[in-house]
């Protein structure tokens, strides 16, 4: 299926597009490299904690522990919003089978 039947066939409601949410929070994830931005943002607000900056040690610490969080919940989403933007993501996420595709209304 190239890129504008997927289109129309989804904004027709042709089709359905369910994504697995584990395949697609590791695809997200490495893809956007959450771990080696993760960790550094953590090592911030544990030196900013102990330098004396508690609050905005603990406030990063807090927004590098669940920013990963939520983006991996959305994946599913960004995946299929995307593909239905962008010919070569559609055309690599439907290569790698992280989308699966029914035909009808089920």
């Amino acid at each position: 299926m190239t890129h504008a039947q997927f289109v129309a066939a989804h904004r027709s409601g042709a089709i359905q597009v369910t994504v697995d949410p584990a395949a697609a929070a590791r695809y997200v994830s490495g893809r956007l490299l959450l771990p080696f931005v993760m960790l550094p943002v953590l090592g911030l607000g544990v030196a900013a904690a102990l330098t004396g900056w508690v609050w905005t040690g603990l406030a990063l610490i807090g927004a590098g522990t669940l920013a990963p969080i939520i983006i991996k919940r959305s994946a599913p989403h960004f995946i299929v919003t995307h593909a239905l933007q962008d010919a070569e993501f559609y055309d690599e996420v439907a290569a790698s089978e992280l989308l699966e595709i029914t035909e009808g209304n089920v």
